[in-house]
């Protein structure tokens, strides 16, 4: 009997394990079934975690293979963190999340006192090590300041009326009369993708202010204070020499991570799926030839995943390959699940009465009991 080759490729569980502790356990489920590691037809596993441009980016991009660099930054509070960047030679990987991310508040929710400049002192950093490409993981940004923060941090002034140097964030963009660009540093031989998974404008009833500030914990007078605030932040760009940014405002995906997507396009930077995107990056479909199975899986397997979600992207880039998703819960019905593509569905709520979804060793001794039934009946 020829040996089954199983790619395990998967997301995170989010709030309960990451992409790789999710891929272990599943490839370690895998390894100790019945007629597993050692035996001479056992199924042969590969591990590739995955991302799709939000938290766990990074670490995605390490694990196949770019390097670890440290950097210190500007974190969402205005304190210096320690972060890290991936970097392959030429490829640097930024991820908001680690830099100017909700979770690093803890329990803080300030979306009116936040900054997004750690993104561009990570960028800086990407530069600093020769990156001619950089790819900004947009997902679980903690600001809405328009990316104001990430443009000061490049050179860009932000000056009263008076010329006083303002710290930009979402609350005090307001205070700001006019821009200086003429420290804004050259970006022009440096390619800036942006990792974006939503399609909302920068302004409006769907923008980033009215959309994503409540989760940051703005009420209502300060939604409406950040609307104003980045409408003016659009009408300062312009009056600097940038007339297409009110254009650049209104497209598609603008509003991801508080603006910086906005301020990313403003620099010349492209808004892109984070799914694929990060399956080019970790050199997906390569490693899918290789292999007769693939697993992957991440927390919710609901409407949403048809519209750009990493577990569509997977099954769409199979090449014909049988795909099983093992997910924390599934929404979906058998006519939906085989459009996407998806031979199979193991769901980690139907093999317990307990609330899985916070629970990482109950998960994780889920995953490994789900990876010795894939092993069972690998095809």
């Amino acid at each position: 009997m020829n040996q089954v080759r199983v790619l395990v490729a998967p997301d995170k569980f989010k709030g309960c394990l990451t992409a790789a502790e999710v891929a272990d356990a599943i490839a370690e489920g895998i390894a100790i079934a019945p007629g597993g590691s050692g035996a001479p037809d056992a199924p042969r596993v590969q591990t590739l975690p995955l991302a799709d441009g939000g938290d766990g980016s990074v670490s995605a991009a390490i694990r196949a293979g770019f390097t670890a660099i440290p950097v210190e930054v500007t974190g969402p509070d205005g304190q210096q963190v320690a972060a890290v960047i991936a970097f392959d030679g030429s490829t640097a990987v930024v991820e908001v999340a680690a830099v100017s991310g909700l979770a690093m508040l803890g329990d803080r929710r300030d979306a009116i006192g936040t900054t997004s400049r750690g993104v561009g002192d990570a960028i800086r950093s990407a530069l600093d090590v020769g990156a001619t490409r950089i790819i900004i993981a947009l997902g679980g940004s903690a600001t809405t300041d328009g990316g104001a923060g990430m443009l000061s941090a490049l050179g860009v002034r932000f000056l009263t009326r008076d010329g006083v140097p303002v710290a930009p964030t979402g609350g005090n963009l307001g205070d700001v009369d006019h821009l200086d660009v003429t420290g804004l540093i050259p970006l022009h031989n440096v390619e800036l993708v942006a990792a974006c998974d939503v399609r909302n404008p920068l302004l409006g009833p769907v923008g980033a202010a009215a959309v994503f500030a409540p989760q940051k914990g703005a009420d209502e007078a300060e939604v409406d204070m950040l609307e104003r605030n980045l409408s003016h932040l659009v009408g300062l760009l312009s009056a600097a020499g940038r007339p297409d940014a009110a254009d650049l405002a209104g497209a598609d995906g603008a509003g991801s991570a508080g603006g910086i997507a906005f301020a990313l396009a403003l620099l010349g930077g492209e808004l892109v799926s984070g799914a694929d995107l990060f399956l080019d990056l970790l050199d997906y479909d390569a490693l899918v030839r290789e292999n007769d199975v693939i697993v992957t899986g991440e927390g919710s397997l609901d409407a949403q995943t048809g519209q750009g979600k990493l577990i569509a992207a997977v099954a769409r880039r199979a090449h014909g390959r049988p795909v099983i998703a093992v997910v924390g819960r599934s929404e979906l019905s058998d006519e939906e699940i085989e459009r996407l593509g998806i031979r199979e569905v193991h769901a980690l709520v139907a093999m317990s009465d307990a609330d899985t979804r916070s629970a990482s060793a109950l998960s994780r001794e889920l995953l490994t009991l789900v990876g010795t039934r894939i092993a069972g009946h690998p095809r």
